[in-house]
């Protein structure tokens, strides 16, 4: 198997397992060196590289960069050289001195390649279906939690009791909309969410807060439950509602990519 077909195989195989990697690519480089313009590897979340872009003295430098750009989404432009003065930033560039010494120099593009930020809808509301219909299209993978959900294109539909299977980190929307609404956001809780949002009133929303908590919930879990669900766009339709709790979450996760951004990724994702 070439070092391409490897990478492409890997990729397939990570796209499957819903994980994340970095993309490497060699974008110029100064003999002597083993790699050539447009070579690539793939880095893992756990520094598995694949691929080639160089000796030994080149990996370590790429497979650290990769798993910094893994962390917090951003993409890294590195320079390779003789230089032994260590790790510095020029430009856009972050360059590091070349722990052997063949006196070569490679550039490298370094792309995250994130999976999709999943969606987790609980209920069966007319919110929660025109949700799974409108995520997809805004770059979301969606998992509908319903005992009767529909099957639809591009969403993965489980009955409660097989909450288990959604991995942490998701993004959960409750949009019961008055049917089993406290222990649907038990549930929810439940899920090592990133963020819970309830499609409710401010009253609702606080009232059933307010039973969460003497049930004995996590005080501050309840507290970052998102009620009302959504930005405040004087939505009536389900659709409206649902189109005002994407527009939250996406700005809440372009919010985070900015906050993780550090000045040397920001500038690399401007030159970008």
């Amino acid at each position: 198997m070439s070092s391409f077909d490897e990478i492409i195989e890997r990729a397939r195989e990570l796209y499957i397992l819903e994980q994340s990697y970095a993309l490497a690519t060699v974008t110029r480089i100064n003999h002597p060196t083993s790699a050539n313009i447009g070579d690539k590897a793939l880095v893992t979340a756990d520094g598995k590289l694949y691929g080639w872009i160089g000796g030994g003295c080149a990996q370590p430098v790429v497979i650290s960069t990769g798993k910094k750009c893994l962390e917090d989404g951003q993409p890294r432009h590195v320079r390779i050289t003789p230089d032994p003065r260590g790790e510095k930033v020029v430009e856009d560039v972050i360059e590091f001195g070349m722990p052997c010494q063949s006196g070569g120099m490679i550039e490298l593009f370094i792309d995250p390649v994130m999976v999709k930020p999943e969606i987790v809808v609980l209920g069966e509301s007319p919110v929660a279906q025109a949700l799974t219909r409108i995520a997809p299209h805004a770059g979301f993978r969606v998992t509908w939690l319903a005992d009767s959900a529909q099957e639809t294109a591009g969403v993965r539909t489980l009955s409660p009791a097989r909450s288990a299977e959604i991995k942490p980190g998701a993004y959960v929307v409750v949009a019961t909309q008055g049917i089993k609404d406290v222990p649907q956001l038990t549930l929810a809780l439940g899920l090592q969410a990133h963020h819970v949002m309830f499609v409710a009133s401010q009253r609702k929303g606080d009232a059933l807060k307010a039973s969460l908590l003497e049930a004995g919930a996590d005080a501050a879990a309840v507290a970052a439950i998102e009620a009302p669900a959504g930005l405040p766009i004087r939505a009536e339709s389900a659709p409206e509602i649902a189109l005002s709790i994407l527009a939250s979450l996406v700005l809440r996760i372009r919010s985070r990519d900015l906050e993780n951004a550090t000045p040397e990724t920001a500038t690399t994702r401007k030159g970008a």
